[in-house]
Formats: C-alpha cells, sequence, structure tokens
C-alpha cells in the first residue's frame, strides 16, 4: 500500500442545525476543502454532527468526494467519515468507498485519518492502493 501524506483548508463550513434540544446539539455541515501534498485538489463533504452541551464532546459523520490528483493519479474518490471527541482525545477516520474511483483512481481502496493541531492546522494520512 502507498501512503499518502500532507495538510488541508477549509474554505467553506455552513452549518444548518436542526435539533437543538438539552443534551446535544444535532447539526447538517456542507465543507469544501482544498488539499495540499500527495492528495492536491478540492472536495465537498456533507457531514451530521452531534455536539454535547458544553462542547466536550462531539461526534460526526458523512461523505466527502475528492477531485484532484493522488500520487501523480487524476481523478474523484469518495471517503467515508467517522469521527468522535472527548476533551483533547480525537478520532477522525476516513475509509475509501470501494468502486468511487473515476479517471486515473478507478479501483482505489484505503483507509486514512486526520488530525488537528492546537493551531487547527489540519493533516491527513492515506494508506491506500490503485487496481
Amino acid at each position: 500500500m502507498a501512503v499518502a501524506g500532507g495538510t488541508f483548508e477549509v474554505v467553506v463550513w455552513d452549518e444548518t442545525p436542526y435539533d437543538e434540544r438539552a443534551g446535544a446539539k444535532l447539526s447538517r455541515v456542507h465543507i469544501e476543502k482544498t488539499f495540499r501534498g500527495d492528495m492536491e485538489g478540492a472536495s465537498t463533504t456533507d457531514i451530521v454532527t452531534a455536539v454535547a452541551e458544553g462542547e466536550k464532546s462531539m461526534a460526526y459523520s458523512g461523505f466527502e468526494r475528492f477531485d484532484g490528483t493522488l500520487g501523480g493519479r487524476r481523478g474523484t474518490f469518495v471517503l467515508g467519515h467517522v469521527a468522535t471527541a472527548l476533551g483533547g482525545e480525537r478520532s477522525l477516520d476516513w475509509t475509501v468507498l470501494p468502486d468511487s474511483g473515476t479517471g486515473e483512481l478507478a479501483g482505489i481502496q484505503g483507509r486514512g485519518t486526520i488530525e488537528v493541531d492546537d493551531e487547527g492546522v489540519h493533516t491527513y494520512t492515506l494508506e491506500y492502493e490503485v487496481g
């Protein structure tokens, strides 16, 4: 498996709460990102978030379509997201949706993670194979 790494910047965060009852706020969020590094391109992401009162914990899941190059190959593919956070502990995982790759990325498979540092810089790692 190849390993891709780099950073991304969130350029659009459009959050729409749909349930703000006691306990947790539920929202739909549309996100647009720009990727740098082994993944060069842009993506659109739609997630559903749950943020507990006091913002001490949260979780989200959703899907992202990446459009650009990965390891020099051009195409698109879809990533499934699952994330949780409790205090300073975070788990943000990606899985490539099988059969979602197009162009030179047709047949892509893989898994990855996202990390966010104290300054808000987002880094990614994606282990993948195309074939």
